[in-house]
C-alpha cells in the first residue's frame, strides 16, 4: 500500500495563495473557509531581512492527535495512511480541532461539520491527477506521492534536501518542509 505525504520547500514559494485558492475551489469551499492557510515569519536580521511564506495544512499525521480524541470515529486513517473524516459521524464537537498542534481543521458552516485537507484523495488514489494545490503552484514549491516508494518524485527530493516536519517527529508528520 501506498503512505501518502507532501514536501513543502518554503524557499521557493513566493506567497501568491494560489494553492489555498485551488484547493477552495476544489472542495467547494466558501471564500472564508480554507484548508490551507499562510503564516508568513521574518526571517534574517536587519538589513538582510525577508519573509518566508509558510503554507500550513492537515499534515496527516502517522499519530494523529486529532484521531485519538474523536469520540466517534469520525476521524480515521485509511489504509494509504491518509487522515480522513467521516462527515455522517462528525457530531462536530470540535474535540479534534483542540487536540491538533497545526490548528489545521475548519467548522464547514453549513453543515457543522469540521473538515480538513484531504490530499485531494479521490483524483490522488485514482490516478488521474495530482492534488489540486500541487498542479496550482506556479513556484513549483509542492511535491507529492508515496513515501514508502523510493524512486517516487516525492522521497527523492526529501533525500536530496533533507526536508522535516515542522514539529519534528511529534506526530511523525507526513508533510515535509524545506525551509
Amino acid at each position: 500500500m501506498a503512505r501518502y505525504g507532501m514536501l513543502i520547500d518554503t524557499t521557493k514559494c513566493i506567497g501568491c495563495y494560489t494553492c489555498r485558492l485551488a484547493c477552495q475551489r476544489q472542495n467547494g469551499l466558501e471564500p472564508d473557509e480554507a484548508f490551507v492557510r499562510f503564516e508568513d515569519r521574518e526571517t534574517g536580521t536587519y538589513p538582510q531581512v525577508g519573509v518566508e511564506h509558510v503554507p500550513l495544512q492537515c499534515m496527516h499525521c502517522e499519530d494523529a492527535p486529532c484521531q485519538a480524541v474523536c469520540p466517534t470515529g469520525a476521524t480515521y486513517t485509511n489504509e494509504d495512511g491518509i487522515v480522513c473524516i467521516d462527515h455522517g459521524r462528525c457530531i462536530g464537537c470540535k474535540y479534534c480541532m483542540a487536540a491538533c498542534p497545526y490548528q489545521a481543521r475548519v467548522v464547514d458552516e453549513r453543515t457543522g461539520a469540521v473538515d480538513k485537507c484531504r490530499f485531494c484523495t479521490v483524483s490522488a488514489l485514482n490516478g488521474t491527477e495530482m492534488s489540486t494545490c500541487v498542479t496550482a503552484c506556479p513556484a513549483g514549491v509542492r511535491v507529492f506521492g508515496d513515501l514508502d516508494d523510493p524512486d517516487s518524485e516525492v522521497s527523492k527530493v526529501l533525500a536530496a534536501t533533507h526536508a522535516t516536519p515542522l514539529l519534528g517527529d511529534a506526530t511523525k508528520s507526513k508533510i515535509f518542509y524545506v525551509r
